[in-house]
């Protein structure tokens, strides 16, 4: 038998190889270094920031705060979470007189659970968007069923209840029960990615990022972090607006990354427009309000005069009817929904 000798070549490449192993792990191991280097100054940072911001924030809120129903203690949790159905994508001066008159009629869940989902879509008035006024009869519903007429206080609890989202959960335990909770609405996120992130608007559409910031924002006593919800939101909607902010007048502004930056302009997709005019929702909303001043159910005929294009008109009809806003009897007649 012959022996196998290793030649000079061989064992110098086993040897470029180990070292080359041992380089590249060396290079993973000081690129993991770096990067949790960097996650802990990114934390060091964020921290700072807050600190900065939460002070200034909260006392600008305790001067400035609009004297709102749902922010007084009369409102209680109901109150609350009544005006988060509202205000979603809703302006607080179209919400304050139907707000008034909701609670008037329906004080508590039970009171609203106890009518039929048409008689919330008629009170609903023109806020536009129904759809929200049969989650909230749903919600109340639910919280006449499961616990026993009163808003739940868990935040999972809150987030069980039909129609209730991330975000109204997590404001009605804020503002309702002072708990300590992120809440992320298009004001919130204006004014983190300005003051923090150095950007003229935040994404499209909420992203994890954002949620991140927000968690790492959050003072951590409780009954400030409830503070600092309402006073970011309060300032991102009356300074920090999406096209004229008034920085002259914020609290923040000397901190503000996005002024330090010198005001970039967006750079990112353009941002959503909404028009109205002509579109399906525009003859939802005309189809809706013959039905909500109607006492008795109303016939096809008289819905057909609203809108003058059949095709669109039909359309509508139909979304109403598929999405529960509009319930079709025999004869063709439709009525708001009993059940």
């Amino acid at each position: 038998m012959t022996a196998t000798t290793e030649t000079p070549h061989a064992a110098t490449a086993a040897t470029a190889t180990a070292a080359a192993t041992d380089a590249d792990a060396a290079h993973a191991e000081s690129a993991e270094q770096t990067k949790q280097t960097e996650q802990t100054d990114r934390a060091d940072s964020i921290e700072k920031i807050a600190r900065d911001l939460h002070s200034p924030v909260v006392d600008w809120f305790g001067t400035h705060a609009r004297d709102l129903p749902w922010r007084r203690p009369e409102a209680g949790a109901w109150g609350v979470m009544v005006s988060e159905f509202m205000l979603q994508q809703t302006p607080v001066n179209r919400v304050l007189p139907v707000y008034e008159q909701w609670l008037e009629r329906w004080p508590r869940p039970a009171d609203l659970a106890a009518e039929p989902p048409g008689e919330a879509v008629r009170a609903w008035g023109r806020l536009g968007y129904p759809r929200r006024a049969l989650r909230l009869h749903g919600a109340a519903a639910a919280i006449a069923e499961r616990h026993g007429g009163d808003v739940p206080r868990g935040h999972a609890q809150l987030l069980a209840l039909p129609g209730v989202g991330e975000y109204t959960a997590a404001a009605v335990a804020s503002f309702a029960y002072g708990q300590r909770h992120p809440v992320l609405d298009t004001n919130v996120r204006r004014v983190f990615a300005r003051a923090v992130s150095g950007r003229q608007y935040p994404p499209n559409a909420t992203t994890a990022a954002e949620r991140k910031l927000a968690r790492a924002l959050l003072p951590a006593d409780e009954a400030t972090a409830a503070r600092w919800a309402a006073a970011t939101m309060e300032l991102g909607a009356l300074v920090c607006t999406a096209r004229s902010p008034e920085c002259g007048r914020c609290p923040i502004a000397q901190q503000c990354a996005w002024q330090l930056a010198g005001a970039p302009a967006h750079e990112g997709p353009a941002r959503r427009t909404q028009t109205y005019a002509g579109t399906d929702r525009q003859v939802r909303g005309k189809l809706l309000a013959v039905l909500r001043e109607a006492v008795n159910p109303v016939p096809q005929a008289t819905l057909d005069r609203v809108w003058n294009d059949p095709v669109q008109r039909a359309r509508a009809l139909d979304g109403l009817v598929s999405d529960g806003l509009v319930e079709p009897l025999a004869g063709g007649v439709y009525r708001l929904p009993l059940s």
